[in-house]
């Protein structure tokens, strides 16, 4: 697996549901919004695409299927001998050749059904197979923007159920309504051959069907789409429910989760309810035309056998071929709706598929060997939403081997800019440099493979440990990642793990502590041997003892690579070589850590705010920081051994 699909979607930069997001000048609708619709016209080359995939066993179903046809049409056949010949003139010694084509032709007829479902099975699920990872592989190249706008479980739709309704195009059902044409096509002409007058009659009946039959499929195609919506979302909801179960749990929310499920599926059952509805419709409609055209061939039928214009053989095997005329157009009503079920999930698939990947001018950019590690911003703004700036010429040099702390209130850009560094978005203005080099040139895959994240909520697949410490080089031997576990400190609590390296850690990462998952995501980021690293909020939400100990993994990781740091815990970034204050989307102060103490500006009031905070954090009523002080250090040991740690590449100073 490429290592920027290790990145993508760490960063979850969100923005309100009611909006859409910009990436490169480009808006990123809401899933829920209404989209542009596929023409028919692209959804038929899909599907003919799908077809031409499968040619070859396609033609060899059709070719079954005309011989089990055939033999189909031999019955009707030997009956109208048996009647005229054998029973009408006595002629007996035609008996036992009328027994034996029966037979023989009921006997091609099971083996061609066994061999046709065989063959056209196998190709469907091939074919599906081939969708499903077509689908995948594009959805894992869209941009980070569209994830923020789309529902986990409306991408997992498309990906698995969408792509299984094509079984019915390149499996039995297109292959069945080919065949039931091409029988009814035959039979049709053996009618005439028989009665002209009485064949006339039916097609101008089974006509008028066929016009109902159109329209039905057109009104209902829509709820076949919607239907796949509503399933998507329902799914995305469950996914969401079962992933925060803890959270339903503390919150006693099981019945307010079970209520909106319950709403979720009821909505689904009345667009199934609504479809089905539909083709009883047909189906009755269809019965009554069948005895429409029942009633009325017995009576022209009769009439002409009694005047002695046709013989009885010849009105019995007329009402047995017009059967096999009939039978394809009934079969088309539930055969329909499986294709036209198909269509709209190859109509959903369309549209995710008419999104562009954020790779798609790839082969256009200049490739981009290893690189030293400098970034420049000139001026750079980024819009989520048009016409509402997050980012505000922001202009910055992070040069080779050095650090840059990021700091500010909530909402200041500082998740913004990160995602700017990591190529996850694209800037609205200005223009970010990479080593002197226009990044928006650069190709995404070779400047991703020299980055590396370690995030805040460490996400950890339900694997091993030794394969999530892999995940960033999974060619890499076991040797070298043990060597970047080490670094990591992960040895510290893996050797106390039932099975070491190779314990099952669970879906994401529950089997462990924070502070161990952190660690993993250390030595992670640590394989990748990156030039560039983003630490978002790495420690906040660990003790003081997890954190001095990954810290000094972390100082490890950072030495010698140009490194971004988010912090809210201001004694953590001390030794930043450039710390960069935002507010409202700009730069309001850069510069050292004594540097803007020593300036009394908007840092030092940050600084002074949070060390004020945490030194009231465990005052006892009555107690005054002042007198505690004179009880204990001024800081925690933990916080002080951070502040000591060369945080940022290079050595104490």
């Amino acid at each position: 697996m490429p290592r920027g699909s290790a990145l993508r979607g760490g960063l979850s930069l969100r923005v309100p549901r009611g909006e859409g997001q910009r990436l490169g000048g480009r808006r990123v609708p809401r899933e829920d919004e209404k989209k542009k619709t596929p023409p028919f016209s692209t959804l038929l080359r899909d599907a003919a695409e799908l077809v031409s995939a499968r040619k070859g066993r396609l033609a060899l179903g059709l070719a079954l299927l005309l011989v089990n046809r055939l033999s189909g049409l031999v019955l009707p056949g030997t009956t109208k001998l048996l009647l005229d010949e054998v029973i009408g003139k006595g002629r007996r010694e035609l008996l036992g050749w009328l027994v034996l084509a029966a037979a023989g032709a009921t006997l091609l007829q099971a083996a061609t059904s066994f061999t046709l479902s065989q063959v056209l099975g196998k190709a469907a699920q091939r074919s599906i197979t081939e969708m499903r990872r077509k689908v995948q592989r594009h959805v894992g190249r869209l941009p980070v923007a569209y994830y923020d706008q789309t529902k986990t479980g409306v991408l997992l739709s498309r990906v698995m159920t969408d792509a299984e309704g094509i079984r019915n195009l390149v499996g039995t059902g297109l292959v069945e309504v080919t065949g039931g044409l091409l029988t009814a096509a035959l039979a049709l002409g053996i009618l005439f051959y028989l009665n002209a007058k009485l064949t006339l009659i039916a097609l101008a009946v089974l006509s008028l069907f066929g016009a109902v039959l159109l329209s039905a499929f057109r009104t209902l195609r829509p709820l076949f789409k919607e239907r796949s919506k509503i399933n998507a979302e329902v799914s995305g909801r469950l996914t969401e429910s079962l992933s925060g179960i803890r959270v339903v749990k503390a919150y006693g929310a099981e019945r307010r989760e079970a209520l909106v499920f319950s709403k979720g599926v009821h909505r689904l059952f009345r667009n199934v309810a609504k479809t089905m509805t539909g083709f009883a419709g047909v189906t009755a409609f269809s019965t009554l035309l069948l005895g429409v055209v029942g009633v009325a061939i017995l009576w022209v039928g009769a009439n002409d056998v009694l005047s002695g214009r046709m013989t009885l053989g010849s009105f019995f095997a007329f009402t047995l071929y017009l059967g096999l005329l009939v039978g394809p157009v009934v079969q088309i009503v539930s055969i329909g709706s499986q294709i036209t079920e198909a269509l709209a999930g190859l109509e959903r698939i369309r549209e995710i598929r008419n999104e562009p990947p954020e790779d798609a001018e790839s082969q256009t950019r200049e490739p981009l060997t290893r690189i030293e590690g400098s970034v420049e911003f000139e001026d750079v703004g980024f819009e989520y939403r048009e016409g509402v700036p997050v980012l505000r010429d922001v202009s910055f040099l992070a040069r080779p081997g050095t650090g840059t702390a990021l700091v500010g209130p909530s909402g200041s850009g500082k998740s913004t800019l990160i995602g700017l560094v990591a190529a996850f978005y694209r800037p609205t203005s200005g223009r970010i440099l990479v080593d002197g080099r226009d990044l928006a040139k650069l190709r995404l895959s070779d400047y991703r493979s020299q980055l590396a994240v370690v995030f805040q909520d460490t996400f950890l697949f339900d694997g091993t440990v030794l394969e999530n410490i892999a995940y960033s080089r999974p060619d890499a031997p076991r040797e070298v990642v043990l060597q970047a576990a080490a670094v990591a400190r992960c040895d510290e609590f893996v050797e106390k793990l039932p099975e070491k390296y190779e314990t099952l850690v669970g879906e994401r990462g529950v089997r462990l502590s924070g502070g161990q998952r952190q660690r993993v995501a250390i030595a992670r980021a640590v394989l990748a041997d990156p030039r560039i690293l983003i630490l978002d909020e790495a420690t906040s939400s660990l003790d003081s003892e997890s954190e001095a100990a990954i810290q000094e993994g972390l100082a490890d990781l950072m030495k010698g690579r140009t490194t971004f740091v988010i912090a809210h815990r201001l004694s953590t970034i001390r030794k930043a070589d450039t710390i960069l204050v935002l507010e409202g989307g700009r730069i309001i102060e850069r510069g050292r850590h004594e540097e803007l103490l020593a300036r009394g500006g908007r840092y030092a009031d940050l600084y002074t705010r949070q060390y004020g905070l945490e030194a009231n954090l465990f005052l006892n009523p009555g107690e005054s920081a002042e007198s505690r002080e004179e009880e204990t250090p001024r800081a925690p040991a933990a916080d002080a051994a951070i502040g000591e740690l060369p945080l940022i590449g290079g050595e104490r100073s």
